[in-house]
C-alpha cells in the first residue's frame, strides 16, 4: 500500500463508505482535530520521565488514544452509514473512574491553574485545548447532522481527564502549579 494515493490533491477526501466531501466540511474538521489531539497526547507522553512509575498511565492512554480514533471514525462516518467502532456510554465511564481514581491524590482547587509546570503537564495542557476544539467542532458537526451523543460526552470528558492528569504529573514530579494572579 502506497502512503500517498492522489486522491485529495483536488481538495476532497472520503469518508467512511467512500463519501467524497470537500476537505474543509465540518466532520473532516471534527475528525482532523480528534487526530491532532491524539498526536499531541503522544507528545506530552514522550515528555514523561522514563521511570516504571508510568506505565500504568501510558496503558490507559494506550485505551484513550485507541478510543479517540474511534471518535474520529464515528466522525468520519456519514449519516446512515454503519459505524465500526461505536462510543458508548462505558467509555465516557471509564473516564470519569480515571478522573475520580487520580483526583482522589491531588489537593483541591482553590483557584484557576496557570497551564504549566513539567514540558508533560504543559503538553498535556496543551492536548487538553485541542480536545476541547475536537468537542467543539463534533458539536458544530451535531447541529447538522445526526452525531453520537457518547462521542461529545466522551470528548468532554477526556479534556478534563487531560486537566487532572496534568496536575497528576506535576504533583508526582514536584513542579509547581502555578495558579492565577488575582489582582
Amino acid at each position: 500500500m502506497k502512503i500517498y494515493t492522489k486522491s485529495g490533491d483536488k481538495g476532497e477526501t472520503s469518508l467512511v463508505a467512500g463519501v467524497r466531501v470537500p476537505k474543509f466540511a465540518d466532520r473532516v474538521e471534527a475528525y482532523g482535530t480528534c487526530d491532532e489531539a491524539n498526536s499531541q497526547i503522544g507528545l506530552a507522553l514522550s515528555l514523561l520521565p522514563q521511570s516504571d512509575e508510568w506505565n500504568e498511565l501510558h496503558a490507559v492512554f494506550h485505551i484513550i488514544q485507541t478510543k479517540l480514533f474511534h471518535v474520529g471514525a464515528e466522525l468520519a462516518t456519514p449519516e446512515g452509514k454503519k459505524v465500526g467502532w461505536p462510543i458508548g456510554e462505558e467509555d465516557v465511564t471509564f473516564l470519569e473512574e480515571q478522573i475520580d481514581q487520580l483526583d482522589a491524590n491531588l489537593p483541591p482547587l482553590t483557584n484557576f491553574i496557570l497551564p504549566g509546570g513539567h514540558p508533560a503537564a504543559a503538553a498535556f495542557h496543551i492536548a487538553r485545548t485541542v480536545v476541547r476544539r475536537a468537542e467543539r467542532k463534533a458539536v458544530h458537526v451535531a447541529t447538522q447532522e445526526q452525531v453520537n451523543k457518547a462521542v461529545v460526552k466522551y470528548l468532554n470528558r477526556l479534556s478534563d481527564y487531560l486537566f487532572v492528569v496534568a496536575r497528576h504529573v506535576n504533583k508526582q514530579v514536584g513542579a509547581v502549579e502555578k495558579t492565577l494572579h488575582e489582582s
